[in-house]
């Protein structure tokens, strides 16, 4: 049985106090290498679907520490996706890094802006993986 390893990763960057998208791009690893993201009509299936659980997981992270209080300059999120042939999920991390410009993110933020991330209508829809983890970090600006 051949498993797969598949990436993903999204750079953007936020104005005004909400966390409002100013600029983003996602890139996914090819043959060890990164490329843009172009999604369209030709996309292959499961690159368009792993983008939804990153842009999913995204507007959770952001729309989050908004209402928490932490305005953003800038955020990374990198989804690592481990699939069998077939590709069913094996394994399925999620990391997003923020570097803040007002805020501070204690652990008790930390770990509710994680749990609700959890809570996308894309995450709610995946089967249980086994292996699933989410973690979010903060960077003072």
């Amino acid at each position: 049985m051949n498993n797969f390893t598949f990436q993903m990763i999204l750079h953007c960057h936020y104005t005004g106090d909400e966390n409002d998208i100013n600029q983003k791009t996602v890139e996914h690893l090819v043959d060890d290498e990164w490329q843009e993201l172009t999604l369209s009509t030709d996309s292959p299936g499961f690159d368009v679907f792993l983008y939804a659980i990153l842009a999913c997981q995204h507007m959770y992270f952001k729309n989050n520490a908004a209402e928490y209080g932490l305005v953003m300059d800038s955020s990374e999120g990198l989804i690592t996706v481990i699939a069998d042939e077939h590709r069913s999920i094996q394994s399925l991390h999620v990391d997003f890094k923020g570097k803040l410009k007002k805020g501070i993110a204690d652990a008790e933020t930390i770990n509710s802006i994680t749990a609700r991330m959890d809570l996308c209508p894309v995450s709610i829809n995946l089967k249980d993986i086994l292996d699933r983890k989410t973690s979010v970090i903060f960077e003072p600006g």
